[in-house]
């Protein structure tokens, strides 16, 4: 993995993770979700949180500030917009080929800033097709972006099972789409999305 090669994916999909924010009805924010004890507003804040204001936070080096780990983002009624230009700003501190180098401290452990990278792109469709699928809209990822995020989840699958971030896989025919894969590999079910388990992650 390269800046050449994730950070198309990476503007993919916070392009796409932008679209499904705006079409969250502010009606649906208390509804339950497939993420097992998340409604839509636990789900969206951390979606917003992790993906936003966590990438840019990730690309300079520097902590979430308590404050933002606790804000109900679904607060503003504008907080669409806010996200979709937060994740500018987050695209924009990734945009130095500089910051791709070395490893980012996560505070358990550090990882290759690419590969942090890496795992934000999963983030960003993989918790933007659980809002998307709990209220009603579709999340949709080119083939090039499936076949990575398929990748990417099947590196890290087992860690997140540990820790309860993911439930157990879904089985799915192998001839099924790259995407529905990395859906079925992270514990979600493609075919009958509201009957899946935990969809947490990092």
């Amino acid at each position: 993995m390269t800046y050449d090669t994730t950070y198309p994916l990476l503007t993919e999909c916070a392009a796409e993770a932008a679209r499904v924010a705006r079409g969250v009805p502010a009606g649906r924010l208390d509804e339950p979700t497939h993420c097992a004890g998340w409604d839509v507003r636990t789900l969206v804040n951390h979606w917003v949180l992790y993906t936003s204001h966590g990438l840019e936070h990730r690309a300079r080096r520097v902590p979430l500030p308590e404050e933002l780990t606790a804000r109900d983002f679904t607060a503003d009624p504008d907080w669409a917009e806010a996200y979709a230009d937060r994740l500018e700003r987050a695209l924009d501190a990734w945009r130095d080929p500089a910051v791709w180098e070395g490893e980012i401290d996560l505070g358990s452990m550090a990882l290759p800033a690419a590969e942090i990278a890496a795992l934000i792109v999963k983030e960003l469709a993989v918790h933007g097709w659980d809002v998307a699928t709990a209220t009603g809209q579709e999340f949709r990822v080119s083939e090039d972006a499936a076949r990575f995020l398929l990748g990417v989840v099947e590196r890290h699958a087992e860690i997140y099972r540990r820790y309860d971030g993911f439930a157990d896989p879904v089985p799915v025919p192998k001839s099924a789409p790259a995407f529905a894969r990395a859906l079925a590999a992270s514990g979600r079910d493609p075919r009958q999305p509201h009957s899946m388990g935990q969809g947490k992650g990092v």
